[in-house]
């Protein structure tokens, strides 16, 4: 999987979106999770989803949106309503980490990775069980090593700041961090061995 994270916008949904669509277009990820204590990639989602779809965008009105459009439209209409409803579904590819107590979770490389906001929310059971943990509230990018696990996190997404976009993928074997520029540009890539018995931090 190549997964995107982007770190606490602080407000600033223009940032946002572009980073967001940064990591879409330019570093080509599978999914994005953002990583603040609030609503705003849900913000700029819907947004973007009104903007497609030109009504309400929730999955459950989407007949009323046929009927509404496509009762008496041209075949060309029909079509468009349909490229827009798809377009509209990938959004899907967006998510926020829920608040604590709850947090997220993936595999990469087989290994576990803990996503939260904030990473005093985990507890020992979450730390021991983990490989990587990754969380949104830092004032800075941090990709530390300590013993068999790894801290994430992309820092803040303001103007000026230093980071803000990650990335981590675990295609082709092992795992790889790459923390990005605003236009996408890597600023930074670490590969992660975590083989057992001989855990190495790789610079690229």
């Amino acid at each position: 999987m190549r997964l995107g994270v982007l770190g606490p916008s602080d407000g600033d949904l223009v940032l946002l979106a572009q980073a967001a669509q940064v990591l879409l277009d330019e570093a080509k990820v599978e999914r994005v999770i953002y990583l603040g204590a609030d609503d705003a990639l849900d913000r700029v989602v819907g947004a973007w989803a009104r903007e497609l779809v030109g009504m309400d965008p929730r999955d459950s009105l989407i007949f009323d949106r046929a009927a509404h459009v496509c009762a008496d439209a041209e075949p060309e209409e029909i079509e468009a309503f349909v490229a827009g409803e798809r377009a509209r579904r990938r959004l899907r590819v967006f998510t926020t980490v829920p608040p604590p107590p709850r947090r997220t979770m993936e595999l990469f490389d087989g290994r576990v990775a803990v996503i939260v906001h904030d990473k005093a929310a985990l507890d020992e059971d979450d730390i021991a069980g983990a490989s990587y943990l990754i969380f949104g509230r830092s004032d800075a990018p941090i990709l530390h090593r300590v013993g068999s696990r790894t801290f994430i996190a992309p820092g803040p997404l303001a103007a000026g700041a230093e980071g803000g976009i990650a990335v981590i993928d675990d295609q082709g074997g092992g795992v790889t961090v790459e923390l990005l520029e605003p236009d996408g540009a890597v600023k930074r890539k670490e590969r992660l061995d975590q083989r057992v018995g001989n855990a190495k931090l790789r610079v690229q």
